[in-house]
């Protein structure tokens, strides 16, 4: 029997290994090719793609048509699922990847039927930019017929490759309005529901305006509090409405809302007066979140223009884009922030309107779902109640992609870039640009409606200026080199307030990053990228002294119960420092104490299956007011006062900590490094845990957070770390959390990404190259 069980135990093992081989053997298999030649029929010269040490794609073309082939060449052998994942997810397609748990977000992006018209939009584009996306595509689908076996991805899920189109580059850069533009909709829909729950007096008091403004021209919106409205039901009331208003403690203190992702980007820049080469300086952080592969790719682009002009451009490009989206060709320089201006109006419809049903096919491995939208002339439907509502969003207008951004690199100063920038097909945003002449510029660039009476609340259908909403504005606030010679921008307001009544405001930032980063840039008068990279990992807390101060003095009224958790607050640093534990229970408190005191409000919308979440970062002024004036009707039943409440909040956030963090119930467990550990995974190590150890990026201990200029959640922060005077791009620096390709066994997979973890100031230029393939043209059939 013993010897029985010692050859079944050999025969196992032997499998296990032959498993193990057969895996390995296969993960080989599916490694691009990165060296030697490559024949293809599709260009029309030798072109070259080159690997340094990090991965970077190095193209030398001799047209912009090859180049476009060798970067679609390059991201097909490195990153064609994550491109896969980005058309599928704007079209709606990820459930016949994952199945049925994807159809709840295919119905969502469904809704906005982006493939058509991604198609329709391609269609109609210049017979430049056609061609240009052509050959992008051609290069990508070269790269996979000359793989010999599919990335792991498609091994596992067994799922097929399919071709790469033009028309879905263009659907990669809805799935960037999906994640820039999202919850816009969403914000106009809760506060529409909140007003006509509460009234208008409870959307004035959730949007007023904060004391943290950093407009470019220090314009103020006033910011006198309006009064705190009655926490009673509106006259016809909901049942949840009535039973969250009377709610008990535990019921107060049971309640999240949601922490917003502050989606957007942190830049600044200065004018040559400001450096000591005479080129103006910029910065440009953009903030995602964060799997892995991480969504940008290092690329350097050589080509002649139509003039035989030597171009070389060198920054990040997007896979599943032809385009450099952030970078330098040495004369100029670009980055971007999301702009959160207003971009989106829902229309209240008339019971008469007239209204069609189209049917989608939802495709699954096995079988196939039908989903049904209502479209309006407006735009698709959603009903709430009674109530239609039709959304009007410029992602659903014909000029809200094309690539006009390419423009950019071969541009050599700031006031042309300047004059293109309305005409880029790309969500709205806050282009910065520096040139090597020493000028710095802010734009607001990208697609906006022309419409001017843009809402927080759904229209009524008559006025909503239907006309302006189908055309472009073309005369886009902008700023040029100001007598401060310093520009910023944060997610937060930056244009005047005149402007701002124009534009809306689509979900802004509360503006502590800009403020931060304005008073930064206003202690120097000379910098160079070493100072520009403080700013960008400056972790000082000044957001958060007035609720380390507050909670403090709320726990000194009770000092033996909370001997600690005093010291640990007093001895806080003032930072989101890894070492912290003051720091993360200050956060914490200030979390809790939002959702203990908006309960009703939040509880009143998830009967609508809406959130608070969308607003939670306008409550900051709304808060304070309730702290300092103690309204009794917004206390629980069963709470006697304030004190209480604030007391219970800030006990209900440190015990949630500490049973999570904590195994001897010791606060010395929650510094803030271990609990905004970052933990960056790709998406399969999500669901096949085991699989982590090969997959992830190593974990590091966390620093920054949401309200200062370096941006860190477990797994979202600054997507890359850019910084450059044009001219002089051998000092400048791009860090990327994350490596080149997205094959386990590539020796780019994790290259750059400890740099990024330590600080460290990795060079935008590409090293020594390492590893070449080359292209050459032939008259075969591909």
């Amino acid at each position: 029997m013993l010897r029985h069980l010692k050859t079944l135990l050999l025969i196992l093992l032997s499998l296990v290994f032959l498993l193990v081989v057969g895996v390995y053997v296969s993960l080989n298999l599916s490694l691009p090719k990165l060296s030697g030649e490559v024949q293809t029929s599709q260009i029309s010269a030798k072109t070259s793609i080159g690997r340094d040490r990090l991965g970077t794609a190095v193209i030398h073309a001799e047209n912009r048509q090859d180049a476009a082939f060798a970067l679609g060449f390059a991201h097909g052998q490195d990153r064609f699922f994550q491109m896969d994942l980005l058309r599928r997810n704007s079209a709606g397609e990820l459930a016949e990847l994952f199945g049925k748990p994807a159809v709840k977000l295919d119905e969502s992006r469904r809704f906005h039927q982006l493939r058509k018209r991604a198609e329709h939009i391609y269609r109609h584009l210049p017979t430049a930019q056609q061609q240009l996306l052509q050959r992008y595509a051609d290069g990508v689908n070269r790269a996979l017929a000359a793989q010999s076996l599919p990335s792991f991805e498609y091994l596992l899920t067994r799922a097929k490759r399919e071709p790469w189109r033009p028309a879905d580059s263009l659907l990669v850069i809805y799935s960037m309005y999906l994640d820039l533009q999202g919850n816009g909709p969403k914000r106009d829909l809760a506060l529409d529901h909140i007003e006509r729950s509460f009234g208008p007096e409870m959307r004035s008091f959730i949007t007023q305006t904060s004391n943290y403004q950093a407009a470019l021209d220090n314009s103020l919106f006033p910011s006198d509090p309006p009064a705190i409205p009655k926490l009673s039901p509106s006259p016809s009331p909901s049942v949840s409405l009535q039973q969250s208003t009377a709610s008990t403690l535990a019921q107060r203190l049971a309640v999240t809302i949601e922490e917003p992702i502050e989606v957007g980007s942190n830049n600044w820049a200065v004018t040559g007066k400001m450096t000591r080469t005479g080129s103006a300086m910029l910065s440009d952080d953009m903030h995602l979140s964060f799997a892995v592969p991480i969504i940008w790719y290092r690329a350097q682009l050589n080509y002649p223009d139509g003039e035989g002009k030597a171009v070389q451009v060198t920054g990040v490009s997007l896979p599943g884009a032809p385009a450099i989206v952030v970078g330098s060709n040495g004369k100029l320089a670009w980055g971007f922030t999301n702009a959160y201006i207003d971009t989106a109006d829902w229309v209240a419809l008339d019971k008469d309107e007239p209204l069609e049903v189209v049917h989608e096919t939802i495709k699954l491995p096995k079988g196939e779902q039908d989903y049904a939208i209502t479209l309006s002339r407006f735009g698709p439907v959603r009903h709430l109640g009674e109530q239609a509502y039709a959304l009007a969003w410029v992602a659903h207008q014909e000029y809200a992609v094309n690539m006009e951004l390419m423009a950019l690199e071969q541009i050599d100063n700031v006031p042309e870039a300047m004059a293109k920038a309305s005409g880029f097909g790309i969500p709205v945003q806050n282009l910065m640009l520096a040139d090597d002449k020493g000028h710095a510029a802010w734009q607001l660039a990208g697609a906006v409606p022309a419409r001017t009476n843009s809402s927080d609340i759904a229209l009524p259908s008559e006025e909503l200026v239907w006309d302006k909403w189908q055309e472009r504005d073309d005369e886009l606030p902008s700023l040029q080199d100001p007598a401060s010679d310093r520009l910023w921008s944060a997610n937060a307001r930056v244009m005047s307030t005149q402007e701002a009544q124009r534009y809306g405001d689509g979900g802004y930032a509360l503006g502590a990053r800009s403020a931060q980063i304005r008073d930064r840039l206003l202690e120097q008068e000379l910098f160079d990228e070493s100072d520009f990279y403080r700013i960008q990992l400056d972790n000082q807390a000044r957001f958060y002294r007035p609720w380390q101060a507050f909670l403090l003095q709320a726990l000194m009224r009770e000092p033996k119960r909370f001997a600690k958790d005093i010291v640990q607050l007093r001895d806080w640093q003032e930072c989101a420092c890894a070492e912290s534990v003051g720091f993360t229970l200050v956060k914490a408190f200030r979390s809790q104490m939002l959702d203990s005191a908006f309960a009703p409000v939040e509880a009143e919308l998830n009967s609508a299956q809406l959130s608070l979440s969308v607003l939670k970062r306008y409550l900051e002024p709304a808060i304070w007011q309730l702290l300092k004036q103690q309204p009794t009707d917004w206390l629980p039943q069963d709470v006697a006062s304030w004190d209480e409440l604030v007391v219970a909040s800030y006990v209900a956030a440190r015990d949630e900590l500490l049973d999570k963090y904590s195994e001897d119930g010791e606060l010395s467990a929650l510094n803030w490094g271990r609990v905004n550990t970052l933990a960056i995974q790709h998406p399969f190590s999500r669901q096949f845990p085991l699989l982590s150890r090969w997959l992830d990026m190593p974990k590091v201990a966390g620093f920054g957070d949401t309200f200062m200029p370096a941006v860190q959640r477990k797994s979202f922060g600054a997507s890359q770390r850019f910084i450059v005077q044009p001219g002089y791009e051998e000092r400048a620096i791009m860090a990327i959390p994350g490596g080149q390709s997205g094959h386990p066994l590539s020796k780019y997979y994790r290259a750059g990404f400890s740099e990024y973890a330590r600080g460290a100031a990795t060079p935008l230029l590409p090293g020594e190259i390492e590893a070449k393939l080359i292209l050459t043209p032939s008259q075969a059939q591909d």
